[in-house]
Parts: C-alpha cells; sequence; structure tokens
C-alpha cells in the first residue's frame, strides 16, 4: 500500500541537520549574528507546527515550505527553519507510523515504504528503522 503525498513536485533534498534536538519551543530570534530575516522567522514558526502538530520529516518539511502550491518560502528560509526546528525527528517518524498501523491497518513493511518514500513522509532510513522498530512499545 502506498499514500502519495499530494504536496509531491520535483525536490531539492535538504541539507540534513543530523543532530538530535529536543522538543523544547524554537527561540526565533536566535542565530549566529543576531539579526534573522522575517520571512525566515515565519518560516520557522510554519515548520515548528508541521513538525509539533502533523508530524512532518524534515525533508517533508522543506518541500512544503518551498513549495508553489504549499508555503512558497524561498530555499534559505526553508533551509534556516528546517536547520533550526528543536524536534526529535526519530519520534516524528515513530508517531506517523503509529498512525499508520491505528488508522490504516498497515503492514510494518508498507509502514517503512510510506515513511520513507519521496511520494510519501520522505523520513531518513535510520528514522524509519527506528520508527518500525518500537512501533509496538
Amino acid at each position: 500500500m502506498f499514500i502519495e503525498n499530494p504536496n509531491h513536485e520535483k525536490k531539492k533534498d535538504i541539507k540534513s541537520n543530523t543532530a538530535k534536538s529536543s522538543d523544547s519551543e524554537t527561540n526565533d530570534s536566535s542565530s549566529s549574528n543576531g539579526k534573522v530575516p522575517t520571512e525566515y522567522k515565519l518560516a520557522l514558526r510554519r515548520a515548528n507546527r508541521y513538525a509539533k502538530v502533523m508530524n512532518m520529516s524534515q525533508q517533508g518539511i522543506y518541500d512544503q515550505l518551498t513549495s508553489q502550491f504549499g508555503d512558497g518560502f524561498s530555499a534559505e528560509a526553508a533551509q534556516y527553519a528546517v536547520d533550526n526546528v528543536k524536534v526529535n525527528w526519530d519520534e516524528n517518524a515513530l508517531k506517523k507510523a503509529k498512525d499508520y498501523q491505528d488508522k490504516m491497518s498497515m503492514s510494518p513493511n508498507d509502514i517503512q515504504e510510506q515513511l520513507t518514500s519521496q511520494y510519501g513522509e520522505e523520513f531518513t532510513q535510520e528514522q524509519a528503522d527506528y520508527a518500525i522498530q518500537h512501533l509496538n512499545d
């Protein structure tokens, strides 16, 4: 079973920030130079919502933020946002996996494919592996 992401279009891979973050809120005023452009702050707020409410992947959020059918932010603003969202991506993958299992009765193999597909959730293989390993915890 495969569910296509309705916002799919040709994608630019994000530069993954692999460090895991806590679930604390992101401070919009934090940056290395102290002055963050308004567009970047808005993209970060939107990214936080996608990460915490919809449990989206880093790549999924980037795609949504930059999509002409989504938020239409610049690539730079979207990159800033996904680099600065404070979320545990493994836990987001697990929450998505549990939704697919509970609401759609998908098998672990189908969930794994859905989580990693470029037409699906776009989690990394490692994040999907974590989700499948902890699916029944």
